[in-house]
C-alpha cells in the first residue's frame, strides 16, 4: 500500500494557506451582515449601493463555498488514506492518487487568487487598443488583437462592452475601447497592458515580405464610485458629438450620437458610441473619463506613472512588451514573465490563461523586490 502521508500533508498546508488568503474567517463574519443588508427594504433606493453589495455577497459566498468544499474533500481523502492503511487496501490507492492529483491542481488554481492585491484587481477594467508602428499591417494587428481579447471573454465568466472603434483607413483598426466586467477583471487584464509586436508575412504586400508591426494595449481600472471622489470643471472639457465613421457596425450599434470627451488639462479623450442614445454615450463617456483621470492622479502620488502606464513611450521597434511571430517560425514570447507558446494561432484564438498567470507571478516577485530593495 503507497504512503500518501507527505502529499496529504502539503495539501493541508496549501488548505491553511488558502483559508489565510482568502480570509475565510473574516467572510463568514461578514457574510451574515451583508444578508441583513440585501434585507433591507430601502437597499435599491440606492442601486450602485444595492449592485456593490449584491457583488461583495455573491464573491463571499463563492469564496467560503469553495474553500469548504476543498476543505471537506481533503478531510475525506485523509479519512480514505488512514482506513486503507490501517485494513492494508490497495485496491483504494488509485481512488486515493486520483484526489490527490484532483486537489493538488484545484488548490494550484486557487493559488491564484492570493495574487490579486492590488487595490483595484477586484473590479472592473477599461481596454484601450492603439495601432502603432507598422501602417496598414499596424490596424490589422490591432483588430486582431481584439478579436483575441473577445475569444478569451468567450471562454471565461466575464462581460466585453465595446466603447468606441475607430476603423483604419484601408483595413482594421485605429483604436478600439471596450470596458471588461467581471470579479478580478482588472487583476486578470493587467497583464496586457503594453507594447504587442506582430513578425508574419504581410497580407497587404503584394511581393509576401515579411512586416513588423505593433499596437499597444492600455488597462486602467474602472471605478463606479468615482463620482463620489471628482468634481470635473465643465470649462475643462470639450464635447464633440459625432455620427461613427466606417463600417463600425461590425463591431458596435451604428449610432447618429456618439460623444467624444477631451480633458483639456491633461489631453485626456474618451469616447462612446455603442449606447441608444446622446445622454447614455455622454454618461457612460464621463464615468469612463473619471476613472481614467482619478487613476492618472493616483499614479502620480505614486510617482510611477511612466512606469505603470507606459505613457509617452513609442509603440514601435524595441518598445515591444509581448511578441508575436508567424514568420519564419511559431512563437508567443513575453519579455516580461519570459512565458512562451509555440502555438500563436492557439494565443491568438484567445487562449491567454498561461501568460496571465506567468504574469501575476512574475508581478508579485516584481514588486516583492522593489519593495525590498
Amino acid at each position: 500500500m503507497q504512503d500518501f502521508t507527505d502529499a496529504l500533508r502539503r495539501l493541508a498546508g496549501e488548505r491553511d494557506e488558502a483559508a489565510e488568503y482568502l480570509r475565510v474567517e473574516q467572510l463568514r463574519r461578514r457574510l451574515p451582515q451583508l444578508e441583513v443588508e440585501l434585507a433591507r427594504p430601502d437597499l435599491w433606493d440606492n442601486a450602485e449601493e444595492a449592485q456593490a453589495i449584491q457583488r461583495e455577497f455573491a464573491g463571499a459566498s463563492d469564496d467560503v463555498q469553495l474553500f469548504e468544499r476543498l476543505d471537506a474533500a481533503l478531510e475525506d481523502l485523509i479519512t480514505l488514506h488512514e482506513l486503507a492503511r490501517e485494513e492494508d487496501d490497495e485496491s483504494l490507492e488509485p481512488e486515493i492518487s486520483a484526489g490527490v492529483e484532483s486537489l493538488t491542481e484545484e488548490f494550484d488554481r486557487l493559488e491564484l487568487r492570493a495574487l490579486f492585491t492590488g487595490d483595484y484587481d477586484e473590479g472592473d477594467a477599461i481596454v484601450e487598443l492603439n495601432s502603432g508602428a507598422g501602417g496598414v499591417d499596424a490596424q490589422d494587428w490591432t483588430e486582431m488583437l481584439l478579436r483575441m481579447y473577445q475569444r478569451w471573454v468567450e471562454r471565461h465568466d466575464f462581460t466585453l462592452e465595446l466603447q468606441e472603434v475607430s476603423e483604419g483607413t484601408e483595413a482594421g483598426l485605429s483604436s478600439a475601447t471596450f470596458l471588461l466586467k467581471g470579479r478580478n477583471a482588472y487583476g486578470w487584464f493587467h497583464s496586457e497592458h503594453g507594447v504587442h509586436r506582430l513578425v508574419r508575412i504581410s497580407p497587404f504586400d503584394n511581393n509576401a515580405r515579411r512586416q513588423t508591426s505593433f499596437a499597444s494595449v492600455r488597462v486602467t481600472p474602472f471605478l463606479e464610485d468615482v463620482d463620489k471622489e471628482m468634481n470635473i470643471d465643465d470649462k475643462d472639457l470639450r464635447i464633440d458629438v459625432y455620427r461613427s465613421s466606417g463600417a463600425g457596425g461590425q463591431h458596435v450599434n451604428t449610432t447618429d450620437s456618439a460623444v467624444r470627451i477631451t480633458h483639456l488639462p491633461t489631453g485626456t479623450v474618451v469616447a462612446v458610441q455603442n449606447e441608444r442614445s446622446q445622454f447614455q454615450n455622454k454618461d457612460k463617456a464621463m464615468a469612463l473619463l473619471k476613472s481614467k483621470l482619478l487613476e492618472l492622479e493616483r499614479r502620480k502620488r505614486l510617482d510611477a506613472i511612466d512606469a505603470l502606464s507606459g505613457d509617452g513611450a513609442a509603440v514601435d521597434f524595441g518598445s515591444q512588451d509581448r511578441n508575436y511571430v508567424l514568420q519564419p517560425y511559431q512563437q508567443v514570447k513575453d519579455l516580461r514573465s519570459g512565458m512562451e507558446s509555440s502555438n500563436p494561432e492557439a494565443v491568438l484564438d484567445g487562449d491567454l490563461d498561461a501568460f496571465m498567470e506567468a504574469w501575476l507571478r512574475w508581478n508579485r516577485t516584481a514588486n516583492a523586490g522593489a519593495t525590498a530593495s
